[in-house]
């Protein structure tokens, strides 16, 4: 099916790629020379077209603008050993990126849309993947409603739109994290299993007053009892404790992230003990006190694996083991990178390979 897609294409006269410093690519900060973007009317999904990266109008009525109808994906390219682009678990974005519209009021898209329009708008940019050690092609596909109306109901309209940014390394130290006890994530029945841009607009003040603090993310806790640890910032997290990893389970206040699936695949394939289930806060403080808690890292598409380097519980800074000691998400971290890039055999069919 996704062959069949048909795609309009306007291209640009001139590549800006010439004006991406390649020795210092930022997370976020340049987009390639193209965009793919589709419109749902009617109960389709028409004008498939691949367009120069540029700005578009919106109505100042239109309803992205007041109801935040807005779900999004975030994934990555990269460079392969033959010149082929090697792209991670895109399927997985797909299956989520509609689950999301579900709990969102939206239009679910096919896949010939989602796959197909990111295949192509990745042949048309190849030249953007970078191939330097630590870089990539972020991949950002998101929709939106776009009704001119305010009226409150689900908007008849939407456009989906998928554009790349050349990516660097995310997070350029270790983190410290501060256990968050008063604001909430997410709550039960709410949305926070859903990849919407309304979530992430409510964790921006919290986050802010934690970074004043000399933090740089918080360690989210469940929103009734804030006794249990549910996410790191934009990230899963996950625990080193012996032979075990801990992480939080799946539900509707945690995100279904799909670097915590494979690292959790890779982690029970090399023998650990995986717990997904509730994790208290208190658990993982007697563990640090105790000695027995030996890691603890975020996971995520833009960082993969975020050490953790300092936990802070009710003003007391805990001190984690170093970096270089740690065993498992050194080794995970780097079969990953190995996996993503083509370096060694990508045994569970992870990568999507565009020639």
């Amino acid at each position: 099916m996704i062959e069949t897609l048909t795609i309009k294409k306007t291209l640009v006269s001139n590549s800006k790629l010439s004006e991406l410093n390649l020795d210092d690519i930022q997370f976020g900060s340049s987009y390639s020379d193209h965009m793919f973007v589709a419109d749902y009317r009617d109960g389709e999904w028409i004008d498939c077209r691949i367009v120069p990266f540029d700005n578009f109008s919106m109505s100042p009525a239109m309803a992205v603008l007041h109801y935040s109808q807005s779900i999004f994906e975030g994934l990555k390219a990269y460079s392969g050993p033959n010149g082929e682009i090697l792209v991670f678990r895109p399927v997985d974005n797909f299956l989520r990126m509609n689950e999301s519209a579900v709990r969102m009021c939206m239009p679910a898209l096919p896949e010939e849309v989602f796959m197909g329009g990111l295949l192509e708008l990745l042949k048309t940019d190849k030249q953007w993947v970078p191939n330097d050690e630590g870089t990539s092609l972020y991949i950002r596909p998101f929709m939106i409603a776009t009704d001119e109306f305010i009226g409150v109901r689900p908007s008849k309209t939407y456009r989906f739109m998928i554009f790349t940014s050349p990516a660097g390394v995310y997070y350029s130290e270790p983190v410290r994290v501060k256990v968050e006890k008063y604001y909430s994530r997410a709550f039960p029945g709410g949305t926070g299993a859903a990849k919407a841009g309304g979530n992430y607009a409510a964790s921006l003040y919290p986050a802010k007053l934690a970074q004043e603090a000399g933090y740089h993310q918080l360690i989210w806790t469940d929103g009734l009892t804030h006794k249990f640890i549910e996410e790191a910032g934009t990230m899963n997290i996950m625990f080193v404790i012996g032979d075990r990893i801990l992480t939080s389970k799946v539900g509707e206040t945690v995100l279904d992230g799909i670097t915590k699936r494979s690292v959790l695949q890779l982690a029970t394939e090399w023998g650990y003990r995986v717990e997904e289930r509730d994790i208290s806060v208190k658990e993982i403080i007697e563990a640090i006190e105790n000695g027995t808690l030996k890691e603890a890292f975020g996971t995520g598409t833009a960082a993969t694996i975020a050490h953790i380097a300092v936990i802070n519980n009710d003003g007391t800074d805990y001190e984690l083991p170093s970096v270089e000691d740690r065993k498992f998400s050194n080794r995970v971290l780097k079969e990953l990178n190995d996996i993503k890039t083509g370096q060694i055999e990508d045994r569970y069919q992870w990568n999507l390979v565009v020639q």
